[in-house]
């Protein structure tokens, strides 16, 4: 995914249906995601009608902080962001300075995000392997996020198989025969970069430590070669952090404006100044991480030249005296020859006459 600053971290503040169908819930979250200094803030759009059917069961950590009872298709459309919010939204994110963003579930929501002009599109866990509505999310030819939550190393291939076709073919694959004919060409594989981030994903809510696995991110960028970012649902801000340190340039994490809200991600999701205060160990984390260089800043000049020792006489050395290892020592001076001269000197004459502790020069 291209970047204004590519060596910035793309912070994704995920207020998801944390408005709980409210409107100014929704317009609070923005709030606290432009005041954590967060690059977006990023909601969910879909019809719950065509995201889940009257008898899909709701997942384990739905039916624990929601009503199980209550069916997945009634409480998604509880969560519904009405379309005339977006708009309006949209329009508050960018006075507030902050890119607003949506996540789609189905091609209409998706049409529809489109005609909001969103810069990046973020796919979810649960649609990577939705082929037909995946093929749709890169046909709109903006970049790409992908989470991999869920997912097995061969489904994110097939994933990118079929973005990869829909940035180079001129329509709908016949077949999945034709999306891997497409993929084993390297002009396809090539055109993802720049272009996907891939977001390794635990797709629990809170998700345990044990199940984090932050060496997942390194396996999809050795196997994809792509950029990759990840998106986290533990509990605090520890695991982000960990990950911008292991080289994500992406992080999403959900926030609430209190998690004790009654909803299915509230649980999971970062309060308001935790939310500010993860941006800002990340934002601290990207200056520390620095060049890679290996090279004296510019602050240790003085103390390297404070710091570091020189050859010096260890007793008193008469001139033309034959130098042997016993009259040599170092310590610190500020000027001279450096340590590692010393043993080049042993057996030469000495220039003149040394006192204990003196500065040896040539």
């Amino acid at each position: 995914m291209k970047r204004s600053d590519p060596d910035k971290v793309y912070i994704i503040a995920e207020a998801g249906v944390n408005h709980n169908g409210q409107r100014e819930l929704a317009f609070s979250l923005v709030d606290a995601a432009a005041e954590a200094g967060a690059d977006a803030v990023k909601f969910q759009t879909f019809d719950a009608q065509k995201l889940a059917s009257k008898s899909a069961p709701k997942a384990a950590y739905q039916k624990q902080s929601t009503d199980a009872a209550e069916s997945q298709l009634a409480m998604l459309k509880k969560l519904e962001l009405p379309r005339d919010w977006h708009v309006e939204l949209q329009a508050y994110a960018q006075k507030k300075g902050i890119e607003f963003l949506s996540t789609a579930f189905d091609t209409d929501s998706l049409a529809f995000l489109v005609e909001l002009g969103m810069p990046v599109f973020k796919v979810p866990s649960g649609e990577l392997t939705n082929g037909p509505l995946l093929w749709q999310f890169a046909r709109t030819r903006k970049p790409l996020i992908l989470s991999t939550g869920m997912a097995t190393l061969s489904e994110v291939e097939q994933g990118l198989a079929i973005v990869a076709h829909a940035l180079n073919a001129d329509a709908e694959p016949a077949n999945m025969d034709e999306v891997w004919r497409g993929w084993s060409r390297l002009e396809y594989r090539t055109s993802l970069r720049g272009h996907v981030t891939l977001l390794h994903c635990t797709s629990q809510y809170p998700t345990p430590f044990h199940e984090v696995n932050l060496r997942g991110m390194d396996t999809l960028a050795s196997a994809f070669g792509l950029e990759v970012g990840y998106s986290d649902h533990t509990e605090g801000i520890l695991i982000p952090v960990a990950a911008v340190a292991r080289g994500a340039k992406v992080i999403e994490k959900h926030f609430t404006l209190d998690r004790s809200l009654p909803g299915p991600d509230h649980k999971a999701s970062l309060e308001p100044g935790e939310l500010k205060q993860m941006v800002s160990d990340i934002r601290a984390l990207q200056v520390v991480l620095g060049d890679g260089s290996k090279t004296p800043q510019a602050s240790e000049w003085d103390t390297r030249q404070a710091a570091r020792q020189q050859v010096v006489a260890a007793r008193d050395i008469l001139a033309g005296a034959v130098l042997t290892r016993a009259d040599l020592t170092t310590a610190r001076s500020g000027r001279g020859l450096p340590p590692t001269a010393l043993w080049g000197l042993i057996g030469q004459p000495a220039g003149r006459s040394f006192a204990t502790g003196e500065l040896i020069t040539p």
